[in-house]
């Protein structure tokens, strides 16, 4: 059964950061797995926006905010990318009855998409 359901898409552009400002919203924002695997790559900005955008699309399918950091995408060593949560958000999923959480990531040279849905088993 479908209990939550989020999605947001994110410009690009607006995370072409120069190194100080990728430092300071890197730290705010973004786990180090996430920094450290988006920067492996030649655009890297898209990577960002897409991450911002599972963040913030799981914020919304959980229908309230969860600190940037308690959040991150992940990735199985398919590519696929997951869900992980850290900290006191790791408790989130069982207090949902959570069975699966799924996300979806598309990204272009100007915009970043992302798509969450929660899962739980039948009450």
């Amino acid at each position: 059964m479908i209990v939550g359901i989020g999605t947001d898409l994110a410009e690009v552009a607006r995370y072409d950061f120069d190194e100080a400002k990728l430092a300071w919203f890197g730290r705010k924002v973004y786990t180090e797995e996430e920094m450290r695997y988006a920067l492996r790559m030649r655009l890297w900005q898209e990577r960002l926006a897409g991450f911002y955008a599972a963040k913030e699309a799981t914020r919304k399918a959980f229908g309230f905010a969860i600190p940037w950091r308690l959040v991150g995408v992940s990735h199985e060593t398919s590519g696929r990318p997951f869900i992980r949560f850290y900290e006191r958000a790791q408790l989130l999923p069982e207090r949902f009855g959570l069975t699966a959480v799924h996300l979806t990531i598309t990204h272009t040279k100007t915009m970043a998409s992302a798509v969450v849905v929660l899962e739980a088993g039948a009450r």
